[in-house]
């Protein structure tokens, strides 16, 4: 069975289910709770809510780590020798089906819901009830899986909501308690951009874009969650000990590469093929990339529910502990976008580039009107956090599943482009991974295709995200053996 099929009808199922009131026919004793229920009922709201396009890595990288380590902990019990993170029980008898660790993953799901998307309680409450479980059970005897799945919830949560990111708004922008008008996830770092939207005073520096939001209205951006860099990680004590080298082609004093880097993202720019344009969508998603790889995997290996959620949790720990590093260094360097630098050097000269929706190549695009083929991404240039993501996630499962192999094939159907509606693909395709290693290596090299990062910085993104991901798999594997 491919799970990645069957978490889709299950999606549909749901939905229908909820939206008529009944009962959805989940087994207990067979399913996986998890891919078929949990995820497809979060997705909708993390993409109305938080990130509609599923880009803002940093805030659907901490719903996905949060829900995934509530369940890690909650079956933790049900392994031979594994412990939680933040909740250790005595291990039980090995049940003949997975009905209890289903049933504990529900309640922590549920507990570590609440607490993120407070607003969303009729949708958690129906989630519940849809497979007949009564979300209002609070116990907390770790005797029976209620119990411990509202436990592990309620531990992820006693231990996540003030580890740094400021998820309740309790932390003021100028970094004292909040008393009033709390905004969650405000930055309290203090960080102001160098440049305005509107002129590059600092050539080598982050220059936000102004982007439209629709409807003739336009909004400045601002960096993302800034301070997930004083983040508190699963897998390491401080992120100081990773440090990308400088991006010194970035430094406008460094004008030969300052130039050479630029012509080199307008030339991929130029060249763009469909399978690029596609690529560079797909791994913009972190749920269609990042999230549903696991899926893939889970499917190809033949994992039991237990290791499946071993693996979302080990994925989701490396790709999360990275971006705390990789924000760090974004903060750190403030390195520019190629938008910013492409205009400076270029001005109101043509420059040959991608034009546009459907335009395909032309050689007349002043250079202070391109635009990259990706939305410019709301935080510094460098490092390439989706370049780190992928290298993390890609050499965590690497090392849990024992093996290289993904064969993977995405299907893409005619026109079903995010950028090119209507246009791209022109017939039906796929995008295929056969490894982890095409993978992580097509994540990378789509930020520079997509326009939105120069070369440099994927490298120097694999570099720490390929040391996290080993000491994520090092810190989730001694969970799993009992020896944290």
């Amino acid at each position: 069975m491919h799970m990645l099929r069957r978490t889709r009808k299950a999606a549909f199922a749901l939905v229908t289910a909820l939206a008529v009131g009944q009962a959805h026919s989940f087994d207990f004793d067979t399913g996986n709770a998890p891919a078929e229920v949990i995820i497809p009922t979060i997705i909708p709201v993390i993409l109305e809510d938080v990130s509609p396009g599923a880009s803002d890595a940093t805030l659907v990288l901490r719903n996905t780590t949060l829900v995934t380590n509530a369940w890690f902990d909650a079956i933790a019990p049900y392994h031979p020798t594994a412990v939680g993170v933040y909740t250790r029980h005595a291990h039980r008898l090995s049940e003949p089906t997975d009905s209890e660790k289903n049933t504990a993953i529900f309640y922590a799901s549920y507990q570590v819901m609440k607490s993120l998307h407070p607003n969303r309680m009729a949708t958690w409450d129906a989630m519940m009830n849809s497979v007949g479980l009564d979300p209002s059970d609070d116990s907390t005897d770790p005797n029976t899986p209620v119990g411990l799945g509202n436990l592990a919830g309620m531990n992820v949560v006693l231990n996540r909501e003030n580890d740094g990111m400021n998820q309740l708004g309790n932390i003021a922008a100028d970094g004292t308690p909040a008393k009033y008008h709390r905004v969650p996830y405000q930055d309290y770092t203090g960080y102001v951009p160098k440049n305005p939207a509107n002129k590059l005073l600092f050539p080598s520096k982050w220059q936000p874009a102004q982007v439209s939001t629709g409807n003739g209205l336009f909004k400045v951006q601002q960096f993302v969650t800034p301070q997930l860099k004083n983040v508190t990680p699963y897998s390491y004590n401080s992120p100081k000990r990773f440090r990308a080298p400088k991006p010194w082609n970035s430094f406008v004093l460094n004008w030969s590469g300052y130039v050479n880097q630029a012509q080199a993202v307008l030339e991929a720019s130029a060249n763009l093929t469909e399978q690029q344009k596609l690529k560079a969508e797909f791994f913009d998603n972190k749920f269609r990339s990042l999230g549903f790889s696991a899926l893939q995997a889970a499917g190809l290996n033949q994992l039991t529910l237990m290791e499946f959620v071993q693996l979302d949790f080990l994925v989701n720990v490396a790709a999360f502990d990275t971006a705390i590093a990789i924000w760090q260094e974004k903060y750190r360097h403030d390195a520019v976008r190629p938008f910013s630098a492409i205009g400076f050097i270029w001005g109101d000269s043509p420059v040959t580039s991608w034009g546009g929706p459907g335009l395909g190549t032309v050689n007349d695009m002043p250079a202070n009107q391109w635009q990259s083929y990706m939305k410019v991404a709301d935080h510094p240039e460098y490092p390439s956090a989706s370049a780190s993501f992928c290298a993390a996630h890609a050499l965590a499962a690497r090392q849990f599943l024992g093996n290289d192999n993904l064969f993977w094939h995405v299907p893409v159907p005619a026109g079903q482009s995010v950028v090119e509606p209507g246009i791209t693909p022109a017939a039906d395709t796929e995008i295929v991974f056969n490894t982890w290693t095409e993978f992580e290596q097509d994540c990378g090299e789509s930020r520079v295709w997509g326009g939105v990062h120069f070369p440099d910085a994927v490298p120097a993104g694999q570099a720490i995200g390929h040391r996290i991901g080993a000491l994520a798999y090092d810190f989730v594997m001694d969970h799993i053996e009992g020896t944290p």
